[in-house]
């Protein structure tokens, strides 16, 4: 809520007014009223829903589409200074050849500034090549020349810097479904490169993009202590926000608060801090559909969602996830290109199909999954999403689907050596002997196998782990195949 009415408070009136009229003209009474309800009073989600008249799904709903609209609408205000930026710099040939040359020199000094103003790097690689060119026969010459020079070269940098993000990221999403050694090590070589690079500038976009890396890979690669020559996460984290709030006309900084709340958000969940874990939480979530599709070259929006599972178990609210996600993500494109980010959307999905008791929507996500893409380079993750599509089958009492994929996990289970799958043989285990009415002593080995399960922690990211083993199922899982209800 907090980061919601702050969004709302950064318009000024005349903003306000601009985005009032825009919903009254189309008709979106309730959007009116939640915008001017939030702007000017201070209230609570619970009085909101009342006052609105809403549930608690179309509540949340309706604050994404308002927290979209006034979004948009400061883009469009970011835009429109740098769009007349870029007309100038498209008419520089056009000075050069139509103005006398001090003018020209003046007209592009003054042009240099506001492109250092707004950091628009590539644009001013032009004017300083212009400003080379004008003054060739002068003794800036040199000047202009060494700062071409080094622009380009920073440049580079800037785009380098920008690459190694996007690739660090899709080599963690490999590491995330492997837990390989070999795929850490990479990561940790490339945060080591990406330090590098930032190092050779004093550049605060550089810092803010190796500042992704390298609170990422602390909460979810190399868990160790932060060394003494390291600068403390929290304190790296405040740094960022600092730059942030610096540069507010800059378009990717306005975007990037996003990755930098989802990395506050991770930060608090990693220690625990689960009070300050709820300050960003809410207003995350509303803003997850566009950090789920657009932000994967900055970030792994998809740990959103393990992080978003997690809470709803820790909180017993996992049954309201599957309401919400039809009103949330209605509208979200995950690329199956991406392996790893689309094997989570689905798990993601059917766990909160299952946890609503829709078997069927579970099963459905998860028989596509299994079909839909090749599993070659994460066999435990294909492994792990047949037993979990076994499980709900046998949760639904759908037998003659589960003697039918039995046989093949076992096999499967072979080939890849029960030692590399210990969660999985686990697990598979666990659902044999609740299927098997003659075996001894099967309420005590059901316990013993959900004991194993429960301290087991895995290197991978693994659905078993997420399917809650309380006492009901634990009974459901012990009755009688027969008698199963």
């Amino acid at each position: 809520m907090t980061k919601f009415k702050t969004l709302i408070n950064q318009l000024s009136n005349k903003g306000y007014e601009v985005v009032k009229a825009n919903l009254i003209e189309n008709n979106a009474e309730k959007s009116v009223l939640l915008l001017e309800t939030v702007r000017k009073e201070n209230p609570d989600d619970e009085v909101l829903m009342k006052k609105l008249k809403v549930s608690a799904n179309a509540y949340y709903a309706l604050r994404s589409r308002l927290n979209q609209k006034i979004e948009e609408f400061l883009v469009q205000q970011l835009e429109s200074p740098r769009t007349d930026i870029f007309k100038k710099v498209l008419m520089i040939n056009e000075i050069i050849f139509t103005k006398p040359k001090d003018i020209a020199i003046a007209t592009l000094k003054k042009l240099e500034k506001e492109l250092i103003r707004y950091d628009l790097s590539n644009e001013l690689t032009t004017v300083y090549k212009s400003l080379k060119k004008l003054t060739i026969h002068s003794p800036n010459h040199f000047h202009y020349s060494q700062l071409y020079n080094r622009h380009i070269a920073y440049m580079l940098a800037l785009d380098k810097a920008e690459d190694m993000l996007a690739v660090y990221f899709k080599k963690y999403g490999d590491y995330l479904l492997t837990g390989s050694e070999t795929s850490q090590l990479e990561l940790t070589l490339m945060k080591k490169e990406m330090s590098n690079v930032s190092s050779l500038y004093q550049s605060h976009r550089l810092f803010v993009y190796n500042s992704c890396i390298h609170v990422f890979h602390r909460l979810f690669v190399d868990e160790v202590e932060e060394l003494d020559d390291e600068t403390p996460t929290e304190d790296l984290l405040q740094e960022n926000e600092k730059i942030l709030s610096s540069y507010r006309m800059d378009s990717i900084y306005f975007h990037m608060n996003t990755v930098f709340d989802f990395l506050w958000l991770s930060y608090y969940d990693h220690y625990k801090v689960y009070r300050k874990v709820e300050n960003y939480y809410n207003d995350l979530n509303l803003r997850s559909p566009q950090l789920l599709s657009n932000f994967h070259l900055f970030t792994f929006p998809s740990n959103f969602l393990i992080l978003k599972m997690k809470r709803a178990l820790r909180m017993n609210i996992e049954g309201e996830l599957h309401q919400q996600n039809i009103s949330l993500y209605d509208e979200k494109n995950v690329n199956k290109a991406d392996v790893p980010q689309y094997y989570i959307s689905v798990i993601y999905n059917a766990l909160s199909a299952y946890y609503d008791n829709d078997y069927k929507s579970a099963t459905k996500e998860l028989t596509i999954l299994v079909n839909d893409v090749s599993w070659k380079k994460y066999p435990n993750a294909m492994l792990e999403a047949r037993i979990l599509l076994v499980f709900i089958h046998y949760i639904a009492r759908d037998m003659e689907q589960v003697k039918l994929a039995s046989t093949s996990i076992q096999r499967q289970i072979r080939v890849i050596g029960r030692e590399y799958c210990q969660i999985a043989f686990t697990f598979n285990q666990l659902l044999k002997t609740a299927m098997n009415d003659l075996k001894r002593n099967k309420a005590d080995k059901v316990k013993e196998l959900v004991g194993l399960l429960n301290i087991m922690q895995p290197t991978h990211f693994s659905p078993l782990k997420l399917v809650k083993i309380d006492e009901k199922l634990v009974q459901r899982l012990i009755s009688s195949v027969a008698t199963f209800a």
